[in-house]
């Protein structure tokens, strides 16, 4: 069984950054798409962006820029740098486990219970 555990979530002021962990356990992390989505209140859960098995990483246009993915895989983790944070970034941040290249949620087999960001004006 895979299970994964976000943190690193909290209040920060609009401009300034935050960098949230995923732990996974279960499985080969080291073969895994992982991805970052993000849900605010009212709406659907949306792409923020991936990292592949070869590092290859991909972003929504919303977070180009500004977020960057990066992967430990000797410590099964990986990580969202978020910098220049923006009001609109609030939202609850998942991570998930893709065998696919993970651009959708339904290629997303597991997810974390999520952390919540919020960014205020």
């Amino acid at each position: 069984q895979v299970q994964l555990v976000e943190s690193g979530g909290g209040l920060v002021q609009a401009g300034g950054s935050l960098r949230l962990s995923c732990v996974v356990s279960g499985g080969t992390f080291s073969s895994y798409t992982m991805g970052w989505f993000r849900q605010a209140p009212g709406n659907e859960r949306e792409f923020v962006g991936n990292i592949m098995w070869n590092n290859n990483t991909a972003y929504a246009d919303a977070v180009k820029g500004r977020f960057t993915i990066s992967r430990d895989n000797a410590k099964n983790t990986v990580y969202l740098r978020m910098n220049s944070l923006k009001s609109e970034d609030t939202a609850v941040y998942y991570c998930g486990v893709s065998y696919n290249l993970g651009r959708i949620r339904a290629q997303y087999a597991y997810w974390g219970q999520g952390t919540q960001v919020t960014v205020s004006s």
